[in-house]
């Protein structure tokens, strides 16, 4: 598990700590390691921290830095609530249960069960060995589509997380869930976000009128 002195746990929180000055909630598996990088992140930034836990033997220490933790015992049903309230999903290095979330949330997208949302694979030293395998190996071998690669960005700083997160979201508003604007801390993050692209927008039309 990687320590607060790895690379990779400093970005983690940085970028949970900017999604949260957002106003984004963050969701991790509420383990140590990357997962406590981002809770830790996200609840210095005064959001919303939680943590879905799994019960399993070599797991069961959870970080202290969630604001709400939940306990699953069978990681099928803790995949579904990581999904079912993500708008995006930031897949830091990890090992076969970050794979197994990552591949979980490509064949939905792939066989239309859920809207596609931002899957950001953050590191291109880590990823781009398996984007390669997927290019060249599985597309080659006919197993998936080129198409299918589009679901996947790779990312290396917080701030293009944030950027693609919320421009997604302002770009995608019109598909989403219904149930979600009757959620009055949603509205006001979405309304909260627009209004902070409409403004750079605008700073960027006015300097090109003073040129």
């Amino acid at each position: 598990r990687f320590k607060e002195d790895n690379y990779y746990y400093k970005q983690a929180y940085r970028t949970a700590y900017l999604l949260g000055k957002e106003g984004y909630t963050i969701i991790t598996g509420g383990g140590p390691g990357i997962m406590e990088a981002a809770n830790r992140g996200a609840l210095d930034a005064g959001a919303e921290s939680i943590g879905l836990a799994i019960d399993i033997p070599t797991e069961q220490e959870k970080n202290p830095y969630t604001t709400k933790t939940i306990e699953f015992k069978h990681f099928f049903v803790r995949k579904v609530m990581l999904i079912r309230y993500a708008l995006g999903y930031v897949i830091f290095p990890g090992g076969y249960g970050t794979m197994d979330e990552l591949f979980e949330a490509l064949t939905l997208m792939q066989t239309r069960k859920i809207y596609p949302f931002p899957i950001l694979l953050f590191g291109k030293e880590y990823w781009k060995p398996l984007i390669r395998f997927m290019r060249e190996t599985m597309i080659e071998f006919g197993t998936i589509d080129e198409d299918s690669l589009n679901f996947l960005q790779i990312v290396n700083t917080p701030e293009e997380v944030v950027d693609i997160i919320n421009l997604t979201l302002i770009e995608k508003e019109k598909f989403l869930d219904g149930i979600l604007f009757r959620n009055e801390k949603f509205t006001q993050l979405l309304n909260k976000i627009k209004k902070k692209y409409q403004k750079v927008s605008d700073e960027q039309k006015s300097e090109t009128r003073t040129k």
